[in-house]
């Protein structure tokens, strides 16, 4: 099988450009563009409705473009506060787009989610537009609908963490790449590690995981001879390093005293949180300042079903059991054609990007939370939409048989993974799984029915494996979702993982456990307004800040640089989105990280730049004796289970409760640190 190269992207001479664009390429059938329409209108219905009700859902990236909208040099290095202490844990590509839109629109909930809601409209265009080169319109509006309805996807496009902007850049290297293949062009083997590029500098080294794939594709199906072919693979890597490592170098080389502290880094090295932190340490398990931790203990299980646990089947598992026999199916029909055949290497792009990325995330030791695994969306839903259509053109024997096998075994996994919830659409389970069975029976004979009668069973077989889906994605949407471990669909139970029961914005984490830390079940966020998006206050959840608290922190903001401290991102967040003024984060994220020292800490104080210290949140724990006091081991303790990092938090807490008076507002205790 070989592709048909894109007509003109206009219709015949003569037709109104209204019409013309309505109509599509001239080549395309009536209904193409209409489809297309259609998907991209409803999922921005999907991603923008009741966008609001999650406030400022993840509270800890909210503050930072808060902060980037009130100063350029925040808005460079992805500062927590807009006076600069310190940066958030990623490189800051996705806060520039909701920091641009907060300046253009003000500081707002839909200012700092629309952004994400229009990617992923975005994201489903493009992968559209990548499938069907290949393998028609049909396969791409499958693919588009399939990603579109991924629950996880409706999350996270819903969201404001950095996963949004990063499928979408994933996904344009993807295009870039098909596109490559298709003409031998340097330049588009450029464009994919640029869009690569920008990847890591939206999270990092994540984005790298397609890169083996990418290279390999090229390798196989490029046009030109293998030495050439090398070439533009070393200047695809060139055009990566330099779009990425920009940025490291600029951050690197600006003297320290300069910039913010790199957040997530015990040495103030952006290098080393890309190789540690956020990079070996994943893998490992050995994350120097991380919460919970260390090989084996506090993310999951490990192993291959991972993906199909109670934390992570119902975000993304639906369509994965048939997304790997279409594969497998791809794979064998395309076995022996040429080198240079499209249908084999897109099976092998899309097939490559799956199995790699879902093994990593499956084996990694370190820090995993169930929303990463909307970077498997796209190869899932790409795969769907090409196997199902290459089934379908094949019409034999053994292709009606994959396909069937494909619709049964998808009903089944649907009917597992709607058991999960006891209360989540009860109805839905059996009518599922019969269709289900029904319409792979029907597939099953289609060779032997009429093109109509066909073409309905395989019209209800495509509505069956994306019932489940697509309910799990209505309940994302209308659930608003805060804190910083989001999850989407209702509360489950069971599974491959273990019998423990997982509550919203849990991800692979049992009740009462997170890094060895207690916890309640399916907790209301504060950081959600309301909404149920679990986890623990001070680290997961954004604080809440009172009337009186605003209040009080407003009061003569002007004359100081941070009107307040607190241990912790997530802590300090709430207050600061709640009064527009630079509060400092001590400790960073995690509470663990050395910035401020202690002596950095009482020179601030000494020289009036911060007013008042905040008790409580964060790992670390408030100063002995405050209501607020967080969950360490005693005053300032380093959290149970936690692989240790900087003491200074401890020690500015210990130091703050010994030198300064404490006050309450509210259940909130507060130091004034101008009145020692």
């Amino acid at each position: 099988m070989t592709s048909t190269l894109p007509a003109p992207p206009v219709g015949p001479p003569g037709v109104p450009r209204a019409r013309r664009w309505l109509r599509g390429r001239a080549d395309d059938a009536a209904w193409v563009r209409p489809a297309l329409l259609a998907l991209l209108s409803a999922t921005a219905m999907l991603y923008l409705w009741g966008l609001g009700a999650s406030g400022w859902a993840n509270s800890f990236y909210a503050a930072a473009a808060q902060a980037g909208s009130q100063s350029w040099t925040a808005f460079f290095f992805g500062s927590s506060d807009a006076a600069n202490s310190i940066t958030v844990d990623k490189t800051p590509a996705s806060l520039w787009a909701m920091a641009l839109s907060a300046r253009l629109f003000g500081v707002n909930a839909w200012s700092l989610l629309a952004p994400q809601a229009l990617m992923g409209v975005a994201t489903v265009g493009l992968l559209y537009a990548t499938v069907r080169r290949w393998y028609g319109p049909a396969a791409g509006l499958i693919a588009g609908a399939a990603t579109a309805l991924t629950p996880v996807a409706v999350l996270m496009f819903r969201f404001n963490n950095p996963d949004a902007l990063l499928v979408l850049l994933m996904v344009a290297g993807a295009y870039a790449i098909v596109r490559a293949v298709e003409s031998g062009a340097t330049k588009w083997l450029v464009w994919a590690g640029v869009f690569v590029g920008f990847g890591f500098l939206t999270k990092m080294l994540q984005a790298l995981l397609v890169v083996p794939v990418f290279a390999l594709v090229y390798l196989i199906a490029g046009p030109p001879k293998l030495g050439r072919r090398v070439w533009q693979l070393l200047l695809a890597g060139a055009a990566l390093v330099a779009s990425a490592g920009w940025y490291v170098a600029v951050v690197e080389l600006v003297p320290a005293s300069t910039r913010p502290y790199v957040g997530g880094s015990q040495n103030n090295s952006l290098l080393e949180l890309t190789l540690g932190y956020n990079g070996l340490g994943r893998l490992n398990g050995n994350e120097t300042g991380s919460v919970g931790g260390g090989p084996g203990r506090g993310w999951g299980e490990t192993g291959w079903t991972r993906m199909f646990d109670a934390g992570q089947g119902g975000q993304i598992a639906w369509l994965l059991p048939a997304a790997l026999i279409l594969l497998v199916a791809g794979l064998v029909m395309t076995a022996r054609t040429a080198r240079t055949d499209r249908a084999r290497a897109g099976f092998v792009l899309w097939g490559g990007w799956l199995l790699v990325t879902a093994g990593v995330f499956s084996y990694m030791a370190g820090i995993f939370h169930a929303y990463y695994t909307v970077a498997l969306a796209p190869a899932i839903g790409a795969l769907t939409g090409m196997g199902a259509v290459m089934l379908w053109r094949r019409a034999d024997v053994r292709a009606s048989s994959a396909g069937a096998a494909a619709v049964a075994v998808t009903g089944w996994w649907s009917f597992e993974l709607l058991g999960r919830s006891d209360t989540f659409v009860p109805w839905l389970r059996w009518p599922v799984l019969v269709a289900g069975l029904l319409a792979a029976a029907g597939l099953l004979v289609s060779v032997r029915l009429s093109a109509r009668v066909a073409g309905t069973v395989a019209a209800a077989a495509l509505v069956v494996v994306l019932a489940g889906p697509a309910a799990y994605a209505i309940d994302t949407a209308a659930t608003p979702h805060g804190g910083s471990i989001p999850s989407a669909g209702p509360a489950v139970a069971g599974g491959f993982g273990g019998p423990g029961r997982l509550g919203r914005g849990f991800g692979p984490y049992g009740p009462g456990e997170l890094g060895g830390m207690p916890q309640p079940g399916n907790q209301r966020g504060p950081g959600a307004r309301g909404g149920r998006g679990g986890g623990m206050n001070g680290l997961i959840n954004g604080s809440t800040a009172s009337a009186d608290m605003v209040a009080l922190l407003k009061r003569d903001a002007a004359a100081y640089t941070w009107v307040a401290a607190a241990i912790g991102s997530q802590n300090a967040s709430g207050y600061q989105l709640a009064t527009g003024a630079p509060v400092m984060a001590v400790g960073g994220f995690n509470g663990s990280d050395p910035s401020p020292t202690l002596a950095q800490f009482q020179k601030y104080v000494t020289e009036r730049k911060i007013h008042y210290f905040i008790g409580g949140g964060g790992p670390q724990g408030g100063p002995q004796g405050g209501p607020g006091d967080g969950p360490g081991d005693g005053p300032g303790g380093r959290v149970r289970g936690g692989t240790g990092g900087g003491n200074a938090s401890a020690e500015i807490s210990a130091w703050v409760a010994a030198t300064f008076t404490a006050t309450t507002v509210g259940d909130v205790t507060v130091y004034d640190l101008t009145a020692p």
